[in-house]
């Protein structure tokens, strides 16, 4: 699997950004697609899941209510809305997927399967 992040960039804090997460090379349709992300000087964490079917989503405590994961399997694309952006949102977001049947408890601790290469996320206050 080949994940291509994108749409990452620089906003005021109470701002919005949408980033994209573009999948290749294996069934799309079947994965859970997950969002990460990694600030300076700290652990990388989860932020978001959403399942095969869209119809299971996870969040973190931090995002939640201000982050939205969404995916179409036509398009083999998974999002992440990202509104009421705050300066503590500032890291690098990873797409992240794992194949079908994974458990929400281990990918949320210990990360997913395959992974993309970053986007940047830098909030302003």
């Amino acid at each position: 699997v080949q994940l291509q992040a994108s749409g990452g960039g620089t906003v005021q804090a109470g701002g919005s950004l949408r980033l994209s997460c573009a999948a290749s090379g294996r069934t799309f349709s079947r994965l859970t697609m997950g969002w990460f992300r990694q600030a300076p000087g700290k652990e990388r964490e989860f932020v978001a899941s959403i399942s095969w079917s869209g119809g299971s989503t996870f969040y973190s405590n931090s995002v939640k209510g201000r982050l939205t994961i969404s995916r179409d399997s036509a398009e083999n694309t998974a999002w992440l809305q990202m509104n009421s952006l705050k300066p503590e949102d500032t890291a690098v977001y990873y797409c992240a997927a794992d194949p079908p049947g994974s458990d929400y408890e281990s990918y949320r601790l210990y990360g997913m399967d395959y992974w993309g290469k970053g986007t940047q996320v830098t909030v302003s206050s």
